[in-house]
């Protein structure tokens, strides 16, 4: 079954269960997805599951941001509410890969690609992208691309 179709399951689930919080988060997931398939003209044909998987990781990320704004505010409550729908949205994304194994990852293709300097810190970056898909997040990965360059 395709990602957005577990997505519109669960939602209908959710509905039809009384769950009405995880009923509007998908609800709002669907919507970014919509969006998105209107913005690249993929209306009819709907995305990959690769691409709602990198929407679903973008929402977490704002969820993600949010929590660490309301913690240094002072605002535990907003940021339990914003807990609560990022652990909605993650059980839709692959297992996320360790720091550990992100640096092996990365590690492996500077050898492979030979790459040294700072000047190759955006096509390392891609390489590893392209490697570990969605199950590493971006800020993680150039972080450790820029550790491992700098050695």
């Amino acid at each position: 079954m395709a990602l957005k179709e577990q997505i519109q399951n669960d939602m209908k689930a959710a509905i039809l269960g009384g769950n009405r919080f995880e009923a509007d988060v998908l609800r709002d997931l669907k919507a970014a997805v919509l969006n998105e398939e209107v913005a690249q003209g993929k209306r009819d044909e709907g995305l990959a599951d690769g691409e709602v998987e990198r929407i679903i990781a973008k929402e977490v990320k704002k969820r993600q941001e949010s929590i660490q704004l309301y913690d240094a505010n002072g605002r535990p409550e907003l940021a339990e509410a914003e807990r609560k729908e990022s652990s909605v949205l993650e059980r839709y994304l692959p297992q996320q890969l360790s720091e550990h194994e992100v640096t092996e990852i990365v590690t492996a293709t500077i050898e492979e690609m030979g790459a040294t300097g700072m000047q190759s810190m955006g096509m390392v970056i891609k390489a590893v992208k392209d490697k570990v898909g969605n199950t590493a997040d971006g800020a993680l990965v150039a972080r450790i691309v820029k550790q491992q360059l700098n050695k």
